[in-house]
């Protein structure tokens, strides 16, 4: 278990020093990401990044558990 929460503060720690980059690179704005803008309303749901995402982390928890 301890394992686990060093190498998840570790990765998002990680996240956060590339979140900059990570925009630039379209990461948030994926086909099949849905965006609604009303007038005071602005509704984002990341449907594309979240399911790559979770595959990112599969892959490396699969990785990691070798």
């Amino acid at each position: 278990m301890s394992k686990f929460l060093i190498l998840l503060g570790i990765l998002l720690i990680v996240i956060g020093v590339l979140w900059p980059f990570l925009g630039k690179l379209g990461l948030g704005r994926l086909p099949g990401d849905i965006v609604i803008e009303r007038d005071n309303v602005h509704v984002y749901i990341p449907i594309t990044t979240s399911i790559l995402v979770s595959i990112l982390l599969s892959f490396v928890f699969w990785l990691f558990n070798r």
